[in-house]
């Protein structure tokens, strides 16, 4: 199950001949729309990419982006539970793009309303017993206000809890199975780590202030690093090839890795599997998803060289 911030990702694609005479900015002529999932949506679709099942509870809009991404969640086989708000509006993030190169992002945001977090809270405790590992996606958008409670019921019901985290409020998540900041994140929370002991004496006391079994860090051209609660490590170095876009890599690496460890996986697979998808979705444009077919690919290709 993925629990979270969704929303729905639009880029517009053009080309820039020439600059406005009204501003020196650039003037796009669009020639081409996408939409996709993205945030906590973006994360479900990358579980059902892999093969598994995945139940994502949310909140949306009542408007023409909340459907639109709706129709898109249920063509990737993911089993949408979304609360329509009638008070607030579909979190949209619009891009503008000229010769693959991002010229302006566009947000529009507005918080859900109390009445409809505890409808998902409904939703959440009865799903619980269908899931066999739970995973949330923070994307700091107000989806995730009951937090803490949705972290005591997933443990007291034995499931192994994997956090998104946003921000420095580690408090919400004390607990949780497994926390997945990315380095920028970390350093933010602990300070600058000017060495890998410094790296692991950080985390592993991150992890006993606040009841981890473990952290995972997201480490960028670094690869990833899994500390544990019993003092180890697993450390896996980033896949060999060409960055193109990194949008939406965070939520491949914790799709891949629940899905792996909620069928059986152990740590070490796990985390090769998730690196390796990481790979995989940095050499595509924006928000993507890395199939069971090009993971087994990449990991051949690997095995060969």
């Amino acid at each position: 199950m993925v629990v979270g911030d969704v929303m729905l990702d639009r880029y517009w694609f053009g080309r820039v001949d020439r600059i406005s005479p009204e501003a020196p900015v650039p003037v796009v002529a669009v020639g081409e729309t996408q939409e996709r999932p993205g945030g906590a949506a973006n994360v479900a679709g990358n579980v059902t990419a892999l093969g598994a099942s995945c139940i994502l509870i949310s909140v949306i809009g009542n408007d023409e982006s909340g459907a639109k991404l709706t129709t898109l969640l249920n063509a990737q086989g993911v089993d949408c539970r979304l609360n329509k708000d009638p008070e607030t509006s579909t979190t949209v993030k619009l891009r503008v793009m000229s010769h693959n190169q991002q010229l302006m992002r566009l947000d529009f945001e507005s918080p859900p309303s109390h009445e409809i977090l505890e409808r998902c809270l409904e939703d959440y405790k009865a799903a619980l017993s269908d899931v066999d590992i739970v995973l949330f996606s923070d994307y700091g958008k107000g989806g995730l206000a009951h937090m803490a409670k949705m972290i005591s019921l997933a443990r007291e019901a034995e499931l192994n809890v994997i956090v998104d985290p946003k921000g420095r409020d580690y408090e919400r998540y004390r607990d949780a199975s497994m926390v997945t900041p990315n380095r920028t994140e970390f350093e933010d929370l602990v300070g600058v780590c000017d060495s890998s002991d410094v790296l692991s004496d950080r985390a592993h006391r991150l992890i006993r202030e606040y009841g981890f079994d473990s952290l995972l860090l997201t480490r960028s051209e670094e690869g990833v690093s899994l500390y544990r609660s019993d003092g180890t490590e697993l450390h896996c170095a980033a896949m060999a090839r060409e960055v193109y876009d990194v949008t939406g890599a965070g939520d491949t690496v914790i799709a891949a890795l629940a899905a792996a460890l909620a069928a059986g996986a152990d740590d070490e697979d796990a985390l090769t599997l998730a690196n390796t998808a990481a790979g995989i979705v940095v050499g595509k444009l924006g928000t993507a998803s890395a199939s069971r077919y090009e993971i087994e690919q990449a990991i051949q290709m690997t095995e060969l060289t």
